[in-house]
């Protein structure tokens, strides 16, 4: 959210955070600098400028590059986990992460950010730790929503994996279809092996 101030000198316009929104707003914008630029691009200025303030606040908020990336990563985990459910509002299995190929269309750059992190994670070691602890947050969600229906832990961890293999391939190609098709072959996977299981193993798990 952002409010237009007047600059003191009369000189035009000046694009401001909006009162309780300074911190949020920086961070939004370094996902956005990163995910167009990538993490060479990451620089106080940068963000400043995409969050339209000076790079004094920023400064001020983070006080170093790293600590900026690393709270960046947190909420960009953070808010994917909480805007992208993947528990169906039906409760049924069917509709299984219904909602991710259009969460994914309407903010491609905040994966792109968390992509970028991954893959410069590879070449900085003291990256690690913290991209391997918030992708933990992702398989944590993940298993949340298949624990409902009954599934083991090995199989949330192949489903985990084909859904960030789904939703890499989407960012990447712009294709939310294949997404979907790639969705609707996990959920039959998902429904076979269900059916394979002791009907009173799977109501143990799922708690029914």
């Amino acid at each position: 959210m952002a409010v237009v101030t007047e600059v003191e000198d009369g000189g035009g316009q000046d694009l401001r955070p909006g009162y309780g929104h300074g911190r949020e707003a920086l961070l939004a914008a370094a996902v956005r600098v990163v995910a167009r630029g990538g993490l060479r691009k990451l620089t106080y200025r940068s963000v400043a400028s995409e969050a339209g303030v000076t790079h004094g606040l920023v400064v001020h908020h983070f006080g170093s590059r790293d600590a900026l990336l690393e709270e960046s990563l947190r909420w960009a985990v953070r808010r994917s986990i909480e805007t992208s459910s993947l528990v169906p509002a039906s409760g049924r299995l069917e509709d299984f992460a219904a909602t991710l190929p259009g969460f994914i269309s309407a903010d491609p750059e905040l994966q792109a950010f968390q992509y970028e992190l991954k893959l410069e994670a590879s070449r900085r070691p003291e990256l690690q730790q913290h991209v391997d602890a918030l992708y933990d947050s992702y398989r944590d969600a993940v298993h949340g929503a298949l624990v409902r229906f009954g599934m083991s832990q090995e199989l949330v961890d192949i489903v985990f994996a084909a859904l960030e293999g789904l939703v890499f391939h989407q960012v990447t190609s712009g294709d939310p279809q294949r997404t979907e098709k790639g969705i609707q072959a996990l959920r039959r996977l998902l429904a076979a092996h269900r059916e394979q299981k002791p009907s009173s193993v799977a109501d143990s798990v799922s708690g029914e």
